[in-house]
């Protein structure tokens, strides 16, 4: 196997877990499932779930490129970049047709898929990259982003990202846990 077809996997992998984690929070709604998975059905607990879905199948990746012997470089920081960047990316499509139109599943399942094409092209590039030696901070970053997921979950600004346009709330605390 090669690295592009890894990343091909790896865009259907990460697309199905997005599906599967959608539902993660309701089938076991704790303050540790809610860290990592929507609540809500705001655009900004959906960033989180995108987050997450690169983020684990990274996990997935990882074993994918040991077992089949790919040579790979700078796999955190990979992952990191890719995690983290699928959220501008998403957010810079995603909001202008949701201002023209609103929200509607199928927009946000085609941007998804766009979004998750994107993040596999950067994430190959780097793996094929010089190493650069900042794997360490890259993990350091993706814990940090997962505090500040968690935090603004259960603190979510007052804007219209962060608004569960179903429910008419915010965030966590208006919902059980």
């Amino acid at each position: 196997m090669s690295l592009k077809k890894d990343k091909i996997i790896g865009v259907v992998i990460i697309f199905i877990l997005c599906f599967i984690f959608h539902f993660v929070y309701e089938l076991i709604p704790s303050k540790i499932t809610s860290i990592f998975f929507p609540v809500n059905e705001s655009i900004w607990e959906h960033m989180k779930l995108i987050f997450t879905s690169v983020v684990v199948y990274g996990i997935i990746d990882y074993i994918i490129l040991n077992k089949f012997k790919i040579k790979y470089n700078n796999f955190l920081t990979a992952l990191f970049i890719s995690a983290f960047t699928i959220i501008p990316i998403f957010l810079i499509i995603y909001l202008p047709f949701y201002h023209k139109i609103g929200p509607k599943m199928f927009l946000n399942i085609g941007v998804m898929l766009i979004s998750i094409i994107i993040v596999e092209i950067i994430n190959y590039y780097i793996l094929k990259s010089k190493a650069c030696n900042c794997e360490i901070i890259s993990l350091s970053l993706i814990i940090i982003c997962y505090i500040i997921l968690g935090y603004l979950t259960f603190h979510p600004i007052k804007n219209y990202l962060f608004f569960d346009t179903e429910k008419e709330k915010y965030g966590i605390n208006n919902y059980n846990v």
